[in-house]
């Protein structure tokens, strides 16, 4: 569940830094099924902070190459690498008590990974930053990157521009990559017009997704929708939920992690719902991906999704945040 922080009125900015380009998350295929039983590849040893554990897993980022993959360990303040086939996952970011140090981290929600920098970019909610860390340089190369933004999701384009929503100002915000360093250079690209539900608000945005069009993709986690805004677009577009909360086909509740493919069909985590959703292009409801059988910790079950990704196989990553625990979906070639 997000946290809501009160307002802070001062003012917002980046420290400088360059920031080299990310790997793109991976968008799936289209027509595609998968299996209704997910394996546990991370945590699923009940609540806590031993590194067979994880305490309310939030955002999740794939690392293809390495086999291995980032977790948001939301309550433990850490950031966690876990290689696939392993038992145990590797604290990489934070874990050294909840705090505002440079070197701790508060109630950690998204994680990226800078490839070329070999660095990660987390959004540090509970401290209202996002931050960078070095991977290879443990003890230093810790640096604030934005301060004062009650950060929830955030994703880097393939020209090296940085979009982190804005929980409590009702936006999304965007910051070029030639802009990074120079304080209010950061403009508002979705959102932005006060907390409410006409196309041209937002409330309390959560999850993030940006293709190459520069298409923006919102998870509303207080409108219970999915938001499409054009590049440029003064309005979004309402493309999932916006039905209210509740359970049918056409709607969603508390919606969190969001990937959207090539043709335009948007996976998300329906949070309350215990279950993953799609909703094809231009489609007024969704249909159930995976979970939808209740909440619990059985195989075919979810218990509170939050993050959300794709390998290159378009195996389906889900961060079961109450079974504490990361379920991989994989692809049901029988289908």
């Amino acid at each position: 569940m997000s946290i809501e922080i009160k307002q802070d009125s001062s003012s917002t900015f980046i420290h400088k830094l360059s920031i080299e380009i990310i790997h793109s998350q991976y968008q799936p295929k289209s027509n595609l099924k998968w299996k209704v039983d997910g394996q546990t590849i991370a945590g699923g040893n009940g609540k806590g902070d031993k590194l067979n554990q994880l305490n309310y897993s939030h955002g999740i980022y794939v690392d293809h190459q390495q086999q291995q993959i980032y977790i948001a360990d939301f309550w433990n303040n850490r950031i966690v690498k876990w290689k696939l086939g392993e038992n145990n996952g590797e604290i990489v970011a934070g874990g050294n008590g909840q705090g505002k140090r440079i070197d701790q981290l508060n109630q950690p929600t998204d994680v990226i990974l800078d490839e070329n920098n070999k660095s990660l970019i987390i959004c540090d909610s509970g401290n209202r930053r996002v931050v960078r860390w070095s991977l290879p340089n443990r003890n230093g190369g810790k640096e604030i990157l934005i301060e004062n933004i009650d950060c929830q999701g955030l994703m880097m384009n393939g020209n090296g521009d940085l979009f982190v929503s804005d929980w409590e100002n009702y936006a999304v915000k965007r910051w070029r990559k030639g802009e990074i360093g120079r304080k209010g250079k950061r403009r508002i690209v979705a959102g932005g017009n006060g907390k409410g539900n006409q196309l041209n608000q937002s409330n309390s945005p959560t999850y993030i997704f940006v293709d190459r069009e520069e298409t923006i993709y919102v998870s509303e986690w207080g409108n219970h929708r999915v938001m499409k805004w054009l590049k440029g677009a003064k309005e979004g577009i309402i493309v999932a939920g916006g039905n209210g909360q509740g359970d049918s086909l056409n709607q969603l509740s508390h919606p969190e992690g969001l990937v959207v493919n090539e043709v335009g069909d948007i996976y998300v985590a329906d949070y309350e719902n215990n279950r993953i959703m799609c909703w094809p292009l231009g489609s007024k409801e969704g249909h159930v991906v995976v979970g939808g059988n209740g909440s619990g910790e059985g195989s075919n079950q979810l218990s509170r999704p939050i993050g959300l990704s794709f390998d290159m196989e378009n195996n389906l990553y889900v961060a079961d945040s109450l079974n504490h625990r990361i379920q991989r979906f994989s692809v049901d070639k029988n289908w």
